[in-house]
């Protein structure tokens, strides 16, 4: 009778490739944690400020600061940096130098480095006119899917004093990220650590981050809800200052009159507000921000103006 049931031998049938699963990302820096939603919250303004940025080629540029306030000193920063030729994203270049130095002779520097592919170096300096009050290094090693650094901060050999930082992070899956930090300081006559737990989760348009330590808890909750809204939230709890602060943020961009306004609203009365506009052709923008504590009846605002 033959095949009657049409049925083809076993190894004839075609089969199925198996499924291939995407590498997970890199988590990249625990700094960065609460990036996304600090980016949302006005920075803090008081006074008039004027700011000259100048490229001087595609590796330098300066530019100069003046600063006056009702509650100190007008003051004069000269802020100078340089970048070097590997771009390995579009904010990370190696490598790169930047100082800062005001009217007094104080000054911040930094410097960072790509000692190889994965393994980043950097190193702060921070002085008080002859005198250096901070010194730091770091080594940061990215892995493909987890982030090490180690930190060293004030190392004092003679007086037996340094500040040792870890930072760990590892990506579980496509959105979430777990790790933690143990902070280690020692000087004469005291010793102790720190350790903090952290994770964060990211979804399509919002991102969710905790952190948790016997020295307090910090929680952020970023949300996007389109191109010209964005809104965070932040929790912040120290237990040695027996202090915890809510904060509320807002940013709107109006890209049609050029236009961005941050604003927060947090739970020790505090409500302020930052309005950038730019003035197209010319290559200025102006911005006027606004504080007002209401429990310490206290107000401040700013105006600054940014060329180039």
């Amino acid at each position: 009778m033959g095949n009657t049931l049409g049925l083809a031998p076993m190894g004839t049938f075609p089969r199925r490739s198996p499924r291939r699963e995407e590498p997970l990302p890199n988590p990249g820096s625990f700094d960065e944690l609460h990036r996304l939603c600090k980016d949302v919250f006005p920075a803090q303004m008081e006074g008039v400020k004027l700011i000259v940025n100048k490229v001087l080629s595609s590796h330098f540029q300066v530019a100069h600061t003046v600063h006056m306030s009702a509650l100190a000193l007008p003051g004069y920063h000269l802020h100078a940096a340089y970048a070097g030729d590997w771009q390995l994203s579009p904010t990370e270049v190696f490598p790169t130098v930047v100082g800062d130095m005001d009217s007094s002779g104080s000054l911040n520097a930094q410097v960072l480095l790509l000692l190889a592919e994965r393994l980043r170096a950097k190193a702060v300096f921070q002085t008080q006119q002859a005198k250096f009050l901070t010194w730091q290094f770091d080594g940061e090693y990215r892995g493909d899917d987890y982030t090490a650094t180690l930190t060293l901060g004030n190392p004092d050999l003679i007086g037996e004093s340094v500040i040792m930082v870890a930072h760990f992070l590892q990506s579980l899956t496509h959105r979430l990220v777990l790790g933690g930090e143990l902070v280690y300081h020692r000087r004469p006559g005291e010793e102790g650590a720190i350790l903090t737990l952290a994770g964060k989760y990211s979804a399509v348009h919002w991102v969710a981050t905790l952190n948790v330590g016997s020295g307090g808890a910090h929680a952020s909750y970023y949300h996007k809800a389109n191109e010209q809204v964005q809104v965070g939230v932040e929790f912040e709890a120290n237990t040695r200052l027996q202090d915890t602060t809510f904060s509320f943020g807002y940013h709107l961009t109006l890209p049609q009159a050029n236009m961005v306004f941050r604003g927060l609203v947090d739970s020790n009365w505090c409500v302020g507000a930052v309005l950038e506009k730019k003035m197209p052709p010319l290559p200025v923008t102006l911005a006027l921000g606004a504080f007002l504590n209401h429990w310490r009846n206290r107000f401040h605002c700013g105006f600054s103006i940014t060329v180039g």
